[in-house]
This record gives C-alpha cells, structure tokens and sequence, in this order.
C-alpha cells in the first residue's frame, strides 16, 4: 500500500510556482492531520462499540476477518505489519474476549486460522453501518458533482504510484 504523501504524482499538470505551492501544501497538511485524529477517534469508538477493552489493532484485526475468510496469524500480522509476536498476543486477547475463534490449519498441521465469531461480526457490522450514516449526514448536502469532485480527487491522491516525481 503506497502512502498519499509518497513522492511520486499522476498526471502531472503545469508546474507551479514553488511559493505559490507552499502555503496550499501547508493547509493539505494541516486538514491531513485534523482527519487522521479523527479517523483515529472514530477507529476507537468502533472498537469499543465491539468490547469496551478492543484496542484499535483488535479492530484492524476484525475488520479483516469480518471481510474476508479465516486467516493465518501471520498473514494478519503482514498485512497489518506488525511483528508474529504482537499478533500472537492480540489473537490471545480476542480469543479471550470471545471476539475470534482458533482452529488448526487443514493445509497447514503447524499453523491456525483465526476467525471472527458471530458476535463479533455482528458489533463490526453494526459500528460500520453507523460510520457510513455519518457519512452520509456529512455528504449529504453536498451537490452529487462535489461528492464525484472529491471522489475524483482522493483517486488522484491515492493513485501516486504511475510517475515518479521530477524534481
């Protein structure tokens, strides 16, 4: 996964005057940090909405299981990029809380899959409904060619990877 603030830019446009940039670049930044911290507080509310002790790491966990089938502990642990030993410790936890369910590996004698229980699934789905509400509210008076706008430029955004910046 390539990160939006990466060095590299699709369809490159004139170029503009560096002064000309820095001031906008500096609001970027500044509305960048404002929607991480609140990104970050609505991951914490989900998660507790699930169990009131699920760190945001359990979270990340869930929402994989939840979409996706039983998997390896070490492929969550990739994709999370976090070290085997922290998902060991995570996977225990939720085992604990009766958040996931451990079975042995049918392709894999040495290995676990890891699964989300129905319980689980059921408070992942409920706090994700209620994020895609507040979406909505928010977008809601907006004018669907905004909605597409902005669509249009987080795809830019996200797309950074096709030309490697000059500088």
């Amino acid at each position: 996964m390539t990160s939006p603030f990466s060095d590299s830019r699709v369809g490159r446009g004139p170029a503009a005057e560096p002064s000309a940039l820095e001031p906008l670049i500096n609001d970027v930044e500044k509305q960048f940090s404002i929607m991480v911290v609140k990104a970050r507080q609505a991951i914490r509310r989900r998660a507790t909405a699930i169990h009131p002790e699920l760190q945001p790491l359990g979270y990340k966990v869930l929402s994989i299981l939840a979409s996706e089938d039983a998997q390896q502990q070490i492929v969550l642990a990739e994709e999370l990029q976090v070290d085997k030993a922290t998902m060991s410790r995570m996977i225990k936890w939720l085992e604990s809380k009766e958040l996931v369910t451990r079975v042995p590996d049918p392709d894999d004698g040495r290995a676990m899959l890891v699964s989300i229980t129905d319980r689980a699934r059921a408070g992942y789905l409920e706090s994700s409904a209620e994020s895609r509400r507040l979406l909505r509210n928010r977008l809601g008076s907006w004018e669907p060619a905004e909605i597409q706008r902005f669509v249009d430029l987080l795809s830019k955004l996200n797309d950074n990877d096709a030309v490697t910046r000059q500088p």
